[in-house]
């Protein structure tokens, strides 16, 4: 057996992330073969299928996991850290006298303990004491619903999570309603549009990232835009120098990681200097996906053959939230850009073999394991392949965010 493993960003009303919300399935079905579904949680971690740990997938963030009331009661797994983790208790698990002894043990060594997908039933009051994260799927009920039961939480000092939110204006709301953490893809999508023209700052960085998707590099062009930011250079260096790549030699200049690295790799680092540059007002995890989607979509393009020069496996994950971080629309942006027609099209939604690539590391953020089926037969990847370079993806991810 083998795992998928799919993680979903929570952000604080600042928007760094405050954690990780992790799913584990296996690859053929959207289940775990033989096994119940109240076991799941605990399997995959006690029998170490995970091929990454904890730390490893969430970045050194808090991960939060879904667990049942047979897990809490029979199988919970004693390597969990209490401060590396939260305890989601899902809907469907009954409150019984055991399941609250279970709770207030586990409150006890220091676990918090999460109740998922809450509907403002009576019925979870035994359990408040002991809950210090209520999720709250904020699609299923009205502001003035939420305002009548939010009083019941503030006594026990729960904080709230509101799930599934989707635009920056349903995260305003949740703001002003005494939520206190957000779950959805809304920091994915572009904010109203609020400028018809980009500043001069970044459309230098617009230029980086032109050049790096270009077949034949300007590097006259790319020195003469660097030397402009000394903070660019300082930046630049420090990807090039990250020992998860480079173990060897000291890099010192643009010219010396030519010669080094071969102008494949250093158009990548150009792309990705530019691009933390473009977001630094957004939300951190737009760059973090970002990176995942850039190395799922590079690993992903060199293991069916497809050409690395420009990388266009690289740029088209690397370039997929380019509309979130300038909050323009992704064809208004690519109008700008002198990069290659079907890396155009594939950022615009249309179909190709680069558009599937982008398709299928949405499939792993969003848990979609059938559609990580279909997109795996249609491109011929066995899926346990897929799920290796995802995890790639997260790692080199990681390793890249701690040199910002």
């Amino acid at each position: 057996m083998f795992a998928y493993v799919a993680r979903q960003a929570i952000l604080d009303s600042d928007l760094n992330v405050h954690g990780y919300e992790l799913f584990f399935r296996d690859g053929k079905r959207n289940s775990f073969p033989n096994i119940q579904p109240d076991e799941a949680t605990s399997k995959i971690i006690t029998n170490a299928h995970l091929t990454l740990g904890l730390e490893e997938i969430t970045g050194g963030k808090i991960a939060y996991l879904n667990f049942y009331d047979d897990v809490l009661l029979n199988h919970f797994p004693a390597s969990l850290d209490p401060k590396q983790v939260v305890i989601e208790l899902v809907e469907s698990a009954p409150i019984n006298d055991e399941l609250i002894a279970s709770c207030q043990k586990l409150k006890n060594k220091g676990f918090q303990i999460a109740l998922d997908d809450h509907d403002f039933d009576l019925k979870w009051e035994p359990l408040l004491p002991f809950t210090s994260l209520i999720k709250i799927d904020i699609t299923s009920f009205s502001p003035d619903k939420f305002k009548q039961q939010a009083s019941r939480y503030l006594r026990f000092g729960i904080r709230l999570v509101a799930q599934k939110v989707e635009t920056y204006e349903q995260f305003s709301i949740c703001k002003e309603l005494g939520f206190d953490l957000f779950q959805g893809f809304f920091f994915e999508q572009p904010e109203i549009i609020r400028k018809r023209e980009l500043p001069a700052a970044k459309l230098s960085l617009l230029q980086l990232v032109s050049e790096s998707a270009k077949v034949e590099m300007n590097y006259d062009v790319i020195n003469n835009i660097i030397e402009r930011e000394v903070s660019l250079s300082y930046m630049l260096l420090r990807f090039i120098n990250n020992p998860l790549f480079n173990k060897r030699e000291k890099i010192t200049s643009l010219r010396h990681a030519l010669n080094y690295m071969g102008a494949s790799e250093v158009k990548k680092f150009v792309a990705l200097l530019a691009l933390a540059n473009l977001g630094e007002e957004k939300p951190p995890e737009v760059l973090n996906l970002s990176l995942v989607r850039a190395k799922f979509c590079e690993l992903l393009a060199k293991a069916r053959g497809d050409d690395e020069n420009p990388p266009k496996g690289f740029l088209v994950g690397l370039f997929s939230m380019l509309d979130a971080m300038l909050d323009q629309k992704m064809e208004n942006l690519v109008a700008k850009l002198p990069i290659s027609e079907d890396l155009k099209v594939a950022l615009c939604g249309q179909h190709n073999n680069l558009n599937y690539y982008l398709e299928l590391a949405k499939t792993f953020e969003q848990a979609n394991w059938g559609k990580t089926k279909k997109l795996a037969a249609m491109l011929k990847v066995d899926q346990r392949t897929l799920h290796g370079l995802y995890n790639q993806s997260i790692v080199w991810s990681n390793s890249m965010v701690a040199c910002i």
